[in-house]
């Protein structure tokens, strides 16, 4: 088994364990995802499997203000347009899932500026 299969594996299990986890709360989900250049985070309502909102650093208003999508400020950037976006769909209290992330660098600094602005979790 090579190393990235092995990455691969242990990355799949921490995410699963987090979602397992998660769903034992019942409350809308706020999940995100990063890539090597961009960062995506999303408001998912399990119980009824629908996508309420969602915020990247492809959206105008945060790809205007940054220069790279991969860095902590386009990370902020989205955190505080997720927190909008759920304020306008009503949402005030969410779980934060990770997907198996880490939590630093800019999955951290996206939860924080969510806080900042204004969703509990």
């Amino acid at each position: 088994m090579t190393q990235a299969v092995k990455s691969k594996r242990l990355f799949a299990r921490r995410k699963q364990r987090v979602r397992t986890a998660i769903k034992k709360h019942g409350r809308v989900r706020l999940s995100v995802f990063r890539s090597g250049k961009h960062i995506y985070a999303q408001l998912i309502d399990d119980g009824r499997g629908v996508t309420l909102a969602s915020a990247s650093s492809l959206d105008k208003d945060v790809k205007g203000k940054v220069k790279s999508g991969a860095t902590l400020e386009a990370a902020k950037s989205v955190g505080e347009a997720i927190a909008k976006k759920a304020q306008a769909a009503k949402v005030k209290e969410v779980v934060f899932d990770r997907a198996g992330y880490l939590f630093h660098g800019r999955v951290k600094a996206l939860a924080d500026a969510a806080r900042e602005s204004g969703l509990a979790f």
